[in-house]
């Protein structure tokens, strides 16, 4: 009777199992940023839960403390895909934080620009700019920044904001001007504490930068292009500028977590999340460029400035920095900026 029992309880769990939806049998999670980054996200990963009844989970953060805490859970990751910036992944995958993609699992990584394929490890979707932004109300009438070098002009003298978290799009926009290489920002040090005197304020986030917009205490930006659209959305008077030496471009990737024990889910989520509709969704939401021409954006989209539309365009309007040499230079130019530019 006992043996019975235990049988017919076997077979009822078998039963509830096989009725059960995927979802609440697996689930695939997603290490990404938070607030609007992670919505963008979700687009995707509702298609994806739609097509697979597998549920995604999010886990947020800063792009540095999730490249520390997939460092100590190197041989039991919490999350199975990654989403960071380019350079940071170049960090997770030399350091053997990330499988190699198999491209022959997604398929729609061939609709995508050369570019777009960063490493073995890493794909990029979209390519968003850092370039100058203004108040139209607090500059002189007829005020454009046409280069970088305005930055620098007299009639910036203690109106600029710059990122205190990131020196790099200044420090490479120097170099531009001076014709060399980043690799050779020495050169350019003197040039940029010459800057100093235009400087208002660093701001430390997104919602700082807004503020200081808003008040108009540094009523000039080096900023996010995607932030300047926000601020335009909430009726501040802002015109963004893409420099003719071109704006610095910032590309976001896709990797795999080493160690996932749901690769072929994650190639699967990959596979959507690089489809072109899904693409045009996505740069559509953020106002960013999408790294293949098969995603057609909203033609009041494609027309905003810092906005391509097809990879020569990019090429021509970017400056854009090879993974590695970004990655190798970014702690140099933190260090040197906050002794030298912040104190």
């Amino acid at each position: 009777m006992k043996k019975l029992c235990i049988a017919l309880g076997a077979l009822a769990v078998m039963a509830a199992g096989a009725t059960l939806p995927a979802s609440a049998q697996e689930k695939l999670v997603v290490s990404t940023w938070g607030g609007n980054w992670k919505a963008g996200v979700e687009i995707v990963g509702k298609e994806f839960t739609k097509r697979t009844g597998v549920e995604v989970e999010y886990i947020t953060g800063g792009t540095l403390d999730r490249l520390a805490k997939a460092k100590v859970a190197r041989d039991n990751p919490e999350s199975d895909l990654i989403n960071t910036t380019a350079h940071v992944g170049y960090l997770y995958y030399s350091d053997g934080l990330m499988e190699k993609l198999d491209w022959s699992k997604i398929p729609n990584a061939a609709k995508l620009y050369p570019m777009a394929k960063r490493s073995d490890y890493t794909v990029a979707d979209y390519v968003y700019v850092y370039t100058p932004a203004f108040r139209t109300d607090l500059m002189p009438k007829g005020f454009k920044i046409t280069s970088w070098e305005d930055l620098w002009g007299p009639e910036m003298v203690g109106k600029l904001g710059l990122p205190d978290f990131d020196p790099s799009h200044i420090i490479i926009a120097a170099t531009r001007l001076a014709g060399v290489k980043p690799e050779e920002w020495d050169k350019v040090k003197p040039k940029l504490l010459e800057l100093k005197k235009n400087i208002k304020a660093f701001y430390q986030s997104d919602a700082t930068s807004q503020n200081l917009m808003r008040t108009g205490e540094t009523p000039v930006q080096v900023l996010l292009n995607i932030n300047g659209y926000h601020l335009e959305k909430l009726g501040m008077p802002v015109e963004i500028d893409v420099p003719k030496e071109g704006a610095v471009a910032g590309t976001d990737v896709w990797g795999i977590n080493a160690g996932s024990k749901k690769k072929e889910l994650a190639l699967q989520f990959l596979n959507i999340a690089l489809e072109p509709a899904m693409l045009a969704q996505l740069c559509n939401f953020h106002k960013c460029s999408p790294l293949t021409a098969e995603a057609k954006l909203d033609p009041e989209i494609a027309k905003l400035p810092g906005i391509f539309t097809s990879q020569e365009a990019i090429e021509k309007g970017t400056i854009v920095l090879e993974d590695k040499t970004y990655a190798t230079l970014l702690p140099q130019w933190k260090a040197w900026f906050t002794e030298n530019m912040m104190h």
